[in-house]
Formats: C-alpha cells, structure tokens, sequence
C-alpha cells in the first residue's frame, strides 16, 4: 500500500552547534575536552561556523523543505548579561540563508552546552539557572524571530542529566541521582519561563504565532527476560523517567520532584508540540532488583545476535520502534515532530535502509491518523559525537576532517527520492 505525505510535510536533518561549528571554547565541553583523556576534541569539528552557506546549498539539492538547527548560548551571551552582536547576526545569516533556499529553520536554543560563566555558578544546579536561560532566550527572540516560527527550547534533558549527572560521562562529571532530579528541574522551569518569553515577544512584535517545543529521546524499552519482575519493572520505571517524565510535567503542570518520578511546575500546558529523537531499543535487566540501578547504565545488557542489527555504536536498529513511540505519545494530543533518528554506520547501505524503513513507521502512524509535523534525519553531516569523539559516522554528507571536504552519500540521494515523491510504500 502506497502512503503520500501532505504537501506541507517537514522534510529535513538535524545538526548542533557544538557537533558541527567548531571552536566553541566557551562552553562547558571545550573545557572539558580540554581536561579529560577522551578519543578526541572538537576542535575544527566541521567548520560548518564558516562553511555554513555551502551545507545549506547541498541540503537545498536534497529537496529539504526543513532544517534543525542550534544556537551556542555561549557565543551569543560570551559573560552573563553581555550579548555579543557579531554572533547574533552570523545565526540571522545562517537562518536568512536556509529561508532564501525554502528551507524551514527548526530553531534548538539549548542543546547540552552551557556558557563558562554559567558553569562557574553552578551550571543547571542553580536556582538562577531557569531566569538566566529566559534572558537569554528573550535576547535571542527578539533577535531573530522574526523569521523563526518552530522554537526548541531544550534537547534531551533526560540524556543530558543522565550523562552528566548520574553517570558521569558528561560535563561536570557528577555521580548523584538527586542531583540529576534537581537539574532536570531547572530544565523543565527555564523551558515554562522560555516559552512564555518567546509567547510575549511574539505577541509584542506583533509576529505571527510560533510553535514551542522539546526534543525528547524516547526508546524502547524491552526487559531482557520476560520471566522476570524485575526486569519488567525496571524497563517500566525507565520508560518513565526517560521517555514521559518531562513532557508529562510540561502539559500536566505538576508540583515539584518527588520518588514517584513526577515535577509539579506552577503553570499548566507549555508545549504546542512534541519532538522525538529516536534511535533504538534497549533491553532491560536488573538482577535481585537494585533500586539505584534504575538510574544508571549497569541494567543494561549486550544485545544478542538473535535480537536485531546493532549500528556503530552497539545501538540496536528497532524501525517499529518509532511507530509505536508515535502512538503512544499521541495521546498528549499534540503535533509530534520526528526531531532527530539516524544510524553511525560504515556501511551507507544500512542508512539507507535505516532512514526507509524509519519513514515507513512514520507513514503508518500517520495513516492511523497521527499529526506528524516532519521527519529530520540525525544529521546532515558527519559531526563531533560527544564522548565517542569522530568516529561514529552519522551524515548524509561524508566529511573529511583534514581537509573539510564534502561528498554527498548515496543514502541522501535515496532520502532525497523519498522527499521529491512525497511516498513510500508501507
């Protein structure tokens, strides 16, 4: 059965700033990069800071008609209250730039860096954390939004306090559930205080109305033995932290963080749409129920052979996985953006694939009747991936990073027919 997309459908990819400008050294991961033993810094990362024009006009030959994008809060705000005029008008070209190809620029204002001197006050531990990202986020509104109408406030908060808050993985390297819980906190109040910063600017300006949002990662959760309580449990219990936690406390307006993992906020309904980052299925096991380890990477178990492809990274590729995230979460009753889903691999033949088979989930939800805004492709180019530095190969567009060379894969140029027939077969 052939499915044809509304001629509105966002067709598009992803980047972050940190993963794709190059020479961030403002931010919490430069610095970190700089002090830990990791397989490699971001250094040059893509140059996409300088070359920015020249990605837009490949992505323009794949019949894009969207783009995701983030601002680096450390370069517009260099020192707390001091807003830097050259940055701010360099993210106006690069957006100007994406609409002059009818590219929609998806605009991130948070994702995972935070400037030095917000690390020196205690980072997203702060009580002032959530006022200070809304004076920001107010600044660059004012600044840009003009042309802007779909905003996210904050990438992956879950991720983000599981990797630097529990783990230790990430900047600033804490181990503390209870840390994480207060960090995750700040988050869901400096995206209630953004919205309605974003809401108010908008409405001085007289702009059309915006479209606000989060980018949530969401996984399938499937314990490891079906015999087992405890497994089933505590594949339960992340579905929950992870998956609904923060988009339930962002419509639902609840009170503050609690062991029954919910946040109460003050204000009701923030969200005017959800988006997903989707990237795989994760078995579940927890022997002799440990509560804490609830939290962090231990109840997680090597796939077996049996159980499904695996990508550069160990990730096991699950496409059913998204069509059935996409229904559950229509029950919040709001447009669902497909905000990041891809694959490191070296073998292009399995991204093509990957993004086919992602993009038929997509169609038979839409099909059963779910408002899907887009689907963004993670990610344009080949980017710095945090911890696990160059290696994992994510792009449609292969780069060298000695020579910051550019070549198209073959894989884009199948996405591409997708986009230009507007179908799939499902």
């Amino acid at each position: 059965m052939e499915f044809t997309f509304p001629k509105d459908f966002l067709w598009g990819a992803s980047t972050s700033s940190h993963q794709v400008e190059g020479n961030n050294t403002n931010n919490d991961w430069w610095q970190w990069e700089q002090t830990r033993d990791l397989q490699s810094r971001s250094g040059q990362a893509c140059d996409h800071w300088n070359r920015f024009e020249e990605d837009f006009k490949l992505a323009q030959t794949f019949g894009f008609t969207a783009h995701r994008l983030s601002l680096e809060w450390s370069r517009i705000e260099p020192s707390p209250g001091q807003f830097n005029s050259s940055a701010i008008e360099h993210y106006r070209k690069m957006i100007l730039s994406l609409k002059s190809k009818g590219i929609e620029p998806i605009v991130t204002l948070n994702h995972f860096t935070i400037p030095l001197w917000l690390v020196g006050q205690g980072g997203w531990l702060s009580d002032k954390s959530p006022e200070l990202f809304a004076k920001y986020v107010e600044k660059t509104t004012e600044a840009l939004g003009a042309d802007i109408h779909y905003w996210i406030t904050i990438n992956e908060p879950a991720v983000y306090a599981h990797k630097s808050y529990i783990i230790g993985q990430w900047p600033p390297g804490e181990k503390s559930v209870s840390k994480a819980f207060k960090v995750v906190k700040n988050l869901a109040d400096a995206h209630v205080l953004a919205y309605g910063k974003i809401k108010e600017v908008y409405v001085q300006k007289k702009w059309k109305r915006p479209a606000i949002g989060v980018a949530q990662q969401v996984l399938i959760f499937t314990p490891f033995s079906g015999l087992s309580l405890w497994d089933w449990i505590s594949a339960s219990i992340r579905d929950r932290l992870i998956n609904h936690l923060f988009v339930q406390a962002l419509i639902r307006g609840k009170a503050k963080v609690s062991w029954i993992f919910s946040i109460r906020l003050s204000r009701a309904k923030t969200l005017d749409f959800i988006g997903l980052n989707y990237y795989m299925r994760e078995h579940v096991h927890n022997s002799g129920f440990k509560p804490f380890d609830i939290f962090s990477d231990k109840i997680k178990v090597a796939l077996n052979k049996s159980r499904g492809k695996i990508n550069f990274l160990g990730w096991e590729i699950y496409p059913k996985g998204l069509y059935t995230l996409i229904r559950i979460f229509s029950k919040y009753k709001l447009p669902i953006l497909i905000s990041e889903n891809g694959i490191c691999t070296d073998d292009d033949r399995e991204r093509t694939e990957f993004i086919a088979e992602h993009i038929k989930s997509v169609a038979l939800a839409m099909k059963e009747g779910v408002h899907v805004l887009g689907y963004l492709y993670w990610s344009l180019l080949d980017n710095f991936e945090w911890a696990e530095g160059f290696a994992p190969r994510f792009g449609l567009i292969e780069v060298d990073y000695t020579t910051q060379e550019r070549k198209i894969r073959d894989s884009a140029k199948k996405y591409e027919e997708i986009i230009r027939s507007g179908k799939i077969n499902i």
